[in-house]
């Protein structure tokens, strides 16, 4: 029986540093990880591409999807809508793939509740004052924007508890490592891989 793959799951709050540190953790040699894109109906940034940073959807088509229970999760955050695609995370996991999700705190809840044996990380901004500093750095948002996202990031990060891992991203490349390290430690845990030594035994 093949083993069957990790849901790891990478959140936290708007401006840390989510999807930086998971192109970052792609752009290893060694990567092996399948990336489940997140659907969103917000406007695409300076850079982002139709189906590979996110597929961006219409609020009309999001909510069509919602309702054909087509999400694994899903959100509305800052007036838009995020979410997962259900289909493709189940199937790679059955395949034996690791599936990494970027995900808002509001959707890793939702996912915690359907996969509670997924590896649930944290990323976490050195300080308040860095993350508000990373978030007018992007130059895309209004000084209200800006302070309606610092508020839901402080609610976010009173949150963390709810996580497995808690990771510091006070350096792109050393928290890679980091989730390397835990996605690792997680794929030699004894509840994970027990099952498979103990057929071993069976065998005559």
């Amino acid at each position: 029986m093949k083993e069957k793959g990790l849901l790891i799951v990478l959140s936290g709050p708007s401006g840390v540093g989510k999807g930086t540190v998971r192109k970052a953790v792609f752009s290893r040699p060694d990567a092996k990880f399948e990336y489940s894109i997140s659907m969103t109906t917000r406007q695409p940034r300076e850079g982002e591409v139709d189906g590979v940073d996110y597929f961006f959807k219409s609020r009309e088509e999001f909510e069509q999807l919602i309702s054909e229970g087509m999400l694994l999760e899903y959100a509305q955050y800052v007036g838009n809508y995020y979410g997962t695609p259900v289909n493709y995370v189940k199937e790679t996991l059955n395949r034996g793939k690791d599936v990494f999700l970027e995900i808002e705190v509001q959707g890793a809840k939702q996912v915690r509740e359907k996969f509670p044996d997924g590896l649930f990380i944290f990323l976490m901004p050195p300080s308040l004052d860095e993350l508000e500093s990373r978030i007018v750095g992007r130059g895309t948002e209004s000084v209200e924007l800006i302070h309606n996202r610092m508020d839901a990031a402080r609610k976010e990060i009173e949150l963390m508890s709810l996580y497995d891992y808690i990771v510091e991203n006070d350096n792109v490349e050393h928290a890679v490592d980091r989730i390397n390290a835990i996605v690792q430690a997680e794929h030699c845990r004894s509840e994970r891989v027990a099952e498979k030594y103990i057929r071993m035994l069976e065998v005559k």
